[in-house]
């Protein structure tokens, strides 16, 4: 892995842009039952796609431990190429629960994209159900902008999806 590659580091922390040896890991973790229930899973040629380059406005993201360089995460950003200056956090997992590195990748992760990529807003939705996910966007300065009533259908059962952003002027490091 190339020093360019990496988009930020944490004391504990590395975050990176995915490539095609990351594409199992990807797929892996979206089809973990317990991801599963709150994400809408990407197939494999959709993630190929973004690993080979050819989708400038999207990018899959690798969180993984400093130390001992295992992959504790992954994220999809979306809208990166945009003239609006927003990005979108179209999926954000972590597979290693309750180390605080959810928390810690979204902070790093939002300052990158204030700080280094100069954007004006990030923006990203949320089951509605998930209440541990939508407590940590809140508690990092993202508001609630509406809800998407029966947007999406999960086996069978209509959702709704929580609108949250953050403005780069409410984020604090």
């Amino acid at each position: 892995m190339e020093n360019e590659n990496i988009l930020i580091e944490t004391k504990r922390l590395r975050i990176r842009r995915a490539d095609l040896h990351d594409l199992q890991f990807i797929m892996d973790i979206q089809r973990v039952p317990e991801n599963l229930k709150f994400i809408v899973p990407f197939d494999e040629k959709f993630h190929e796609k973004i690993l080979s380059g050819t989708c400038a406005d999207k990018m899959d993201v690798i969180v993984e431990e400093r130390d001992g360089k295992n992959p504790v995460g992954y994220f999809l950003l979306s809208e990166l190429d945009n003239p609006h200056n927003k990005v979108e956090f179209t999926q954000g997992i972590i597979t290693k629960k309750n180390c605080g590195y959810g928390r810690e990748s979204f902070k790093a992760l939002l300052q990158w994209s204030f700080m280094t990529k100069k954007f004006h807003r990030v923006f990203l939705d949320c089951k509605e159900y998930n209440t541990v996910a939508l407590h940590l966007y809140e508690s990092l300065g993202f508001k609630r902008e509406g809800i998407m009533r029966d947007v999406i259908c999960t086996g069978g059962v209509y959702e709704n999806l929580v609108l949250l952003g953050i403005l780069e002027n409410e984020f604090e490091i």
